[in-house]
């Protein structure tokens, strides 16, 4: 594989195919955007990576461009028990702090595979799971809810009563099995949810989550980006009430049999930041990286992309495909690319080949501290 320099574009083989209508506004393609949210600008926000694949204990730390990144190690500090360290696995949680005025918010996005990971890892970072606002889930597949169970047992006396967990409709909750063997992927355990006093707040539309950030709602289907089916989901309820129930999906998803998924319920989550712009969590990016941040933008009403960070889902897909999203990422003007999850590592060399001053490596345990 070549890469180039010019206009801040990579230029491969077949590479930049559907990338000219990609951009066009929503009202050129025939469809009319979503009415924007008034969506609070934050003075500050603290992203920390709670999950993630990738954990390196030597990584340096400050400031990289405007933004302040702090790699802790794999040991944390002198002070951490000799017995622990962070645990890396494939999966993702993002831990958000905004600060608006005097008014500070807390949000736990996605859970990880494990308990195991989340629990110690929330631990070892000092984070306060009694002063969490809110929880999101991104969408239904197990290296994001896999956690979620044992951290609500495990913390369900210090959250708050009444703690909501956003997410897309209810086909989140349905089982889902591997589209290539059949086998068993998991399902949400919604007796959880109750012990814990969670209240689900599930919704198709953009809301905005504790006071400050915003919830995408359904992401459309547009441009290049191509949705891949890992897994088939199936509605209805199991002996423990587990699953989704099919009166409460969307079109003739309620029908019997396995369908292939499309994520229609996946969701990304937003944050404006005064003077910046958005930053954009897009947790696994199955719908389409660019598709998140789009519509993020439409239902924000804020054009300016200030950061990107989260799965891409590009591991999967080939050389043409992975330059058009890094391509339209540069041409949508973010300032900041942090890569995590499935994104892979193809993404990251060519990223850090075409535009390095805007990629971020994040690890397990990084934070990275946006102001205005």
């Amino acid at each position: 594989m070549t890469t180039a320099r010019f206009s801040r574009r990579v230029f491969l083989g077949g590479a930049g195919a559907g990338l000219a209508s990609l951009l066009l506004p929503a009202a050129v393609r025939g469809q009319n955007p979503p009415a924007a949210l008034a969506v609070p600008q934050v003075d500050a926000l603290t992203i920390r990576v709670v999950t993630d694949g990738l954990s390196y204990a030597l990584a340096g730390s400050g400031r990289e461009g405007d933004v302040e990144v702090t790699r802790p190690g794999h040991f944390l500090s002198e002070d951490a028990p000799p017995d622990k360290a962070l645990i890396g696995e494939f999966g993702l949680s993002l831990h958000a702090e905004s600060t608006r005025g005097t008014e500070t918010r807390r949000v736990l996005v996605d859970f990880g595979h494990t308990p195991e990971a989340i629990n110690n890892n929330l631990e070892l970072l000092g984070i306060d799971v009694s002063r969490i606002d809110a929880l999101v889930l991104s969408h239904g597949h197990y290296d994001h809810f896999g956690g979620l169970a044992g951290f609500l047992e495990r913390h369900r006396a210090s959250l708050k009563p009444g703690t909501p967990l956003y997410l897309g409709d209810e086909e989140a909750f349905c089982s889902r099995r591997y589209a290539s063997n059949g086998k068993n992927y998991g399902v949400i355990d919604r007796a959880s949810l109750d012990a814990a006093r969670v209240r689900v707040v599930s919704s198709d539309a953009a809301t905005l989550v504790a006071g400050h950030a915003l919830n995408t709602g359904l992401i459309p289907q547009e441009g290049f980006e191509k949705v891949l089916s890992p897994t088939k989901f199936q509605a209805g309820l199991d002996a423990h009430g587990n699953g989704c129930r099919p009166d409460h999906l969307p079109g003739a998803r309620g029908e019997a049999g396995d369908v292939p998924d499309d994520f229609h319920h996946e969701i990304a989550t937003a944050y404006h930041v005064r003077g910046k712009g958005l930053v954009v969590l897009t947790s696994c990016g199955h719908r389409g990286v660019i598709n998140s941040v789009r519509r993020a933008r439409a239902v924000s009403g804020v054009d300016k992309v200030h950061a990107v960070i989260g799965g891409f889902h590009l591991a999967p897909h080939g050389e043409a495909y992975v330059a058009d999203t890094l391509n339209s990422l540069l041409d949508l003007g973010v300032d900041h690319i942090v890569p995590l999850h499935c994104s892979g590592e193809p993404f990251y060399e060519l990223a850090r080949a075409t535009a390095p001053e805007r990629l971020i490596r994040a690890y397990v345990g990084t934070t990275l501290a946006f102001s205005a």
